[in-house]
């Protein structure tokens, strides 16, 4: 007996651990995953759509008898699926579906449908979820979801976006297919804290992908042999990077227009037993059971992964900068109608069909698909963007141009005279030149009606229109000036811009340009006249490609006190037209570019530093970040990620040795770091390559010769600074990229004070007001203030208007309440996070 109770012992101690053991929870999920105008158009999607959700319905119906585990369950991976069944179906068949995403049995994330992200921009991807936003308010949805599935790759800023609009859970599976990226099959954490730079953070599931490819674990199909999932799931519980008893495998649809399925149903009670309970999954389970017993000891994760399909936006690069530019436009069209809807709370009524569609197109435009190599032909497929960029494109302008207009019939004209004003979109005040059209003649002068004196102003035309442009001084936050147009000989201003041939100088800055449009030499002149410029691999600055080559054309277009235009035009490396300008009393070197013919190989502009052993920021998506591997103090992945071509939105700075230079990018999306690769970072050359367009990775991805476009514009500012400084790079580049609004004024009588007026004022110089706009539930619901902290550290912000603030709501993104904010003698009184941006809805009383 002796020999054996050792024995004894220890399969006693070994079945008492068995029994004690956790049980296995095992998620598996259904969906059909939306490949938009790859497997299927758009009259075929929609009717898979309101198929499947009509079965998925029914199922939850009969199913309904089992226990919860085994019910029928489905997830839409889109608001768009609810959108086209919204419209195509009956109010009560769509408020069953409402009741199915109330119980549970239906889910739905934030995003319209899947999408490549890194083309997109701040407001771009926010506005793209108002769809969701206006639901879950409609119907009082709980939605906690958001997904960015297929391509390999993912920002950082992105989850700080989803977070503030409420999104709690993301899964991302790849394709692993069209990439690049040979890593994938080792990722470091499976799952983990998705956190911003702000700190706030989404529950992230990416599992590294199985070997049998993407219709297993960490493909985008996932679940596509529920059996086998479970079995995957199974084993990925006893694995050394995923020791958590809890695990899920979604995704059933893969690449098939659609299906109907009850296989998750009957593979969960045959996969069921003592070790383990299979659950048919919305997703949203699996996570709350997921962070409920893990969330405080799973991994935080806050890198940049970079692009990959989301480079393919640049074969079609003249309508995604479109696209850019009309997100752009709007913080000037809302901010107007801001002030409009404060007087006439019926304001542009009649484009809130227009509006909604607007928001749906940027939720659709950046759809993951844009390798255009499925059934769904490239031409149908650009056909398709084109009616999706318009959309967008054709609401901005109708709001832009009501706008401009109502507000001038807001501010008393003069009876002989013509007046316009000079509108400022930012929250800060400003000095700027303002163009408005004029048809009068040359010889004239401009008057300040605040001061009742003369600005400096110059005829010029642009755009094949003349225009009178002015110095305007201190234009106020969300505000205006009047000018008044008197007949009569301008006095003279003393002329500090100069003009020898292909060089261009003012009291900032002395620029040589080729007349290709290069510029060779840029000297500070302010900062001890250094030169900013260097040759690097045969390229200066804007620099298409033909380096120092002279064969071009150069004419000086326009030249008076306020502004200086040199227009040049070249053809190497293709037909193109480049204007410089520099002005009078701002320290700002603008550039526009116009390449005037179709092309097919890839394109981009140069801009080479004289600088050393540089450090790079740039704006992101909802973040400016380090240009470096998080391993060497950046904000960039060491694996799984594509660092060839990342994200610029607003700016990309280069800075060393405590001197820099702010790039300001207008139109592009994507620049090139030195010279970067797939998988590495170039951290010391200094040069910044700015995609002009193109098929990055070759004539079977993407839409073909920039789908016959001949035309594009690429617009770009440079300025000079000692100290990189994220919130004063961000001001340089939204005032090049927000021009002040000139329109006629021609109101009868004073709505507005005639002279200035500012609707909003901002205490802390480190906080912008990202976006200013009438609520998105109606105009008599107030409001909607965004703000972003840019500094490194929380910080309070007081916002004022021209009236007392009766009440005001902290609320997500996409405008849902969340608390009462704090106001205080009838001013906003906030603490923003640092890196943070929120969301305000602002009602206000009386005038102060």
């Amino acid at each position: 007996m002796k020999l054996y109770l050792p024995i004894f012992l220890a399969l006693m101690v070994s079945t008492l651990s068995l029994c004690a053991q956790e049980k296995k929870q095992l998620y598996i999920s259904n969906d059909d995953h939306t490949d938009y105008m790859w497997t299927g158009n758009e009259s075929q999607y929609r009717a898979a759509f309101i198929k499947m959700l009509d079965y998925y319905v029914d199922q939850s119906d009969k199913t309904s008898t089992l226990a919860s585990p085994y019910q029928g369950r489905f997830n839409c991976d889109g608001t768009f699926w609810l959108w086209e069944y919204e419209k195509n179906k009956t109010q009560s068949e769509f408020l069953k579906v409402i009741d199915k995403i109330k119980s549970g049995h239906i889910s739905v994330p934030y995003n319209a449908l899947v999408s490549c992200y890194g083309g997109n921009n701040t407001e771009g991807i926010l506005r793209g979820m108002y769809y969701a936003g206006y639901l879950e308010r409609k119907y009082s949805l709980d939605l906690d979801q958001a997904v960015a599935m297929e391509n390999q790759t993912l920002p950082l800023g992105l989850g700080s976006l989803w977070a503030g609009s409420g999104v709690k859970y993301s899964w991302k599976g790849v394709c692993d297919c069209a990439s690049k990226l040979k890593d994938l099959k080792t990722r470091a954490n499976q799952i983990y804290w998705y956190k911003g730079m702000d700190d706030s953070a989404v529950m992230m599931k990416w599992y590294s992908i199985s070997p049998g490819g993407n219709k297993e674990l960490g493909g985008y199909a996932e679940a596509r042999n529920p059996s086998l999932a479970v079995e995957q799931l199974t084993a990925l519980c006893q694995h050394p990077n995923h020791p958590y008893q809890i695990a899920g495998a979604f995704g059933y649809g893969w690449d098939d227009l659609e299906t109907t399925t009850d296989s998750f149903i009957t593979t969960a009670q045959e996969k069921t037993n003592d070790e383990r309970q299979v659950i048919v999954s919305n997703q949203s389970d699996f996570f709350k059971a997921f962070e409920t017993k893990y969330g405080a000891v799973i991994p935080n994760e806050s890198l940049a992964y970079g692009n990959e399909w989301d480079i393919y936006s640049a074969s079609m690069a003249e309508l995604s900068s479109k696209v850019k530019r009309s997100v752009e436009k709007l913080r000037a069209a809302e901010a107007m109608s801001s002030l409009i809807v404060q007087k006439d709370q019926s304001f542009a009524g009649n484009l809130r069909v227009m509006r909604e569609k607007a928001w749906m197109a940027l939720g659709l435009y950046y759809e993951h698909d844009w390798t255009a190599d499925g059934p769904v032909t490239r031409v149908e497929r650009a056909a398709w963007q084109r009616k999706i960029e318009a959309q967008l494109t054709t609401y901005v302008d109708s709001l832009f141009q009501l706008s401009s207009e109502k507000l001038g019939s807001y501010i008393k004209q003069h009876p002989k005279r013509t007046r316009f004003y000079a509108f400022n979109p930012l929250s800060w005040k400003r000095t700027d030149v303002c163009d408005v059209v004029y048809s009068g003649p040359d010889n004239v002068r401009v008057v300040d009606m605040n001061s009742n004196k003369e600005v400096s102003s110059q005829v010029i035309v642009k755009d094949g229109k003349q225009m009178i442009r002015i110095l305007a001084t201190d234009i106020p936050s969300f505000g205006y000036k009047v000018y008044e147009i008197h007949s009569g000989t301008p006095s003279k201003v003393r002329m500090a811009m100069r003009n020898n041939g292909n060089i261009l100088e003012n009291d900032f800055f002395k620029v040589t340009v080729t007349s290709q449009g290069v510029i060779t030499s840029l000297i500070d002149k302010v900062n001890g006249n250094r030169e900013c410029v260097s040759e690097i691999n045969g390229r200066f600055m804007n620099d298409l490609g033909s380096g120092s080559d002279n064969t071009g054309k150069l004419v000086l277009e326009n030249a008076g006190p306020v502004s200086m235009t040199l227009m040049l035009s070249g053809e190497i490396p293709l037909k193109h037209n480049s204007r410089i300008t520099l002005f009078n009393s701002i320290p700002r070197i603008d550039i526009h570019n116009e390449i005037t013919e179709n092309f097919k190989d890839v394109q981009q502009w140069a801009f080479s530093y004289n600088l050393t052993n540089p450090d790079v920021w740039h704006e992101e998506i909802g973040a400016v970040i380090n240009a470096k591997p998080h391993t060497d103090g950046g904000h960039y992945a060491k694996q799984n990620g594509r660092f060839d071509w990342l994200t610029i939105n607003h700016f990309a700075d280069m800075s060393s040795n405590g001197y820099g230079l702010t790039l300001s990018n207008a139109d592009c999306s994507f620049m090139k770091l030195g010279n970067s690769t797939i998988t590495n970072l170039d951290n010391n050359t200094s040069q910044l390559s700015i995609l002009a367009g193109g098929q990055v990775d070759g004539q079977g991805l993407g839409i073909q010769q920039q789908g016959g476009d001949s035309f594009f514009t690429q617009r770009f500012s440079i300025g000079t600074h000692r100290k990189f400084d994220a919130v004063s790079s961000m001001r340089f580049s939204l005032e090049h990229q927000n021009p002040l609004v000139g329109g006629i004024v021609t109101g009868t009588e004073s709505v507005y004070p005639e002279n200035t007026f500012s609707f909003l004022t901002l205490n802390n110089p480190d906080v912008l007001v990202w976006s200013l706009k009438p609520a998105e539930d109606g105009n008599e619901k107030g409001h909607i203030v965004r703000l972003w902290n840019m500094a490194n550290n929380n910080t309070d912000v007081t916002v004022s208007f021209n009236q007392q603030i009766g009440a005001a709501y902290q609320t997500t993104h996409v405008e849902t309440d969340l608390r009462n904010a704090n106001v205080v003698n009838g001013d906003l009184k906030e603490e923003v996070g640092h890196h943070q941006l929120m969301t305000y809805r602002i009602l206000l009383s009386k005038d102060k």
